[in-house]
């Protein structure tokens, strides 16, 4: 978070981006966190965490779906190296929610694969429906973080590290306006 107080204020740091850093993370890598983000081009989780090379372990799918292969990807850091956290961050103004909102209200499937997200972001569309709102979208894209942090903090492999305090896992929204990133649930004590 303090990486992205500084993007925010744009005093950054760019740490760990040199043929040093290079040099030492060649052979062997320990990332701090993992981030699952959005596909979109305007959420680059290394730059708005102000972070370097080796720092973070980065999946991105349209609005954070997950599925077995990126669940496991999710899991690779805590799981072979210990990494202490995990972000789900979802974002203001999401495409891929957005579609997959309008594909589930007005019941009109979107093209190949596409359907895929949207199958995946149902509970989401489901729980902003339920809580109603002027913001529908917005609504879906933060369900979408929560309840993804929620199935991470409860998978079975990740439960126990969460359990015993050795990970945590965090839900937070980027506001593309401020830059700014908003913790929604899961941050450590």
């Amino acid at each position: 978070m303090e990486g992205n107080k500084r993007w925010v204020s744009g005093d950054l740091q760019h740490p760990d981006r040199d043929p040093n850093r290079r040099q030492l993370v060649a052979q062997e890598q320990e990332p701090f966190g993992a981030i699952l983000s959005c596909i979109d081009s305007r959420v680059p989780p290394e730059l708005l965490f102000d972070t370097g090379l080796g720092d973070l372990y980065v999946m991105r799918t349209g609005g954070e779906a997950v599925g077995p292969v990126v669940t496991g990807s999710v899991e690779y850091g805590p799981m072979t190296s210990d990494t202490p956290l995990i972000v789900v961050l979802g974002h203001q103004r999401c495409g891929a929610v957005e579609s997959a909102y309008k594909s589930l209200r007005d019941d009109k499937p979107l093209p190949g694969n596409l359907q895929a997200i949207v199958k995946a972001l149902r509970p989401a569309y489901e729980q902003a429906v339920r809580e109603g709102g002027a913001e529908p979208v917005e609504t879906m894209a933060r369900a979408q973080v929560e309840l993804t942090a929620a199935d991470l903090r409860s998978n079975q492999d990740l439960a126990p590290l969460v359990g015993k305090g050795a990970l945590a896992v965090v839900g937070a929204y980027y506001s593309l306006d401020t830059g700014k990133v908003e913790v929604l649930a899961g941050a450590p004590a």
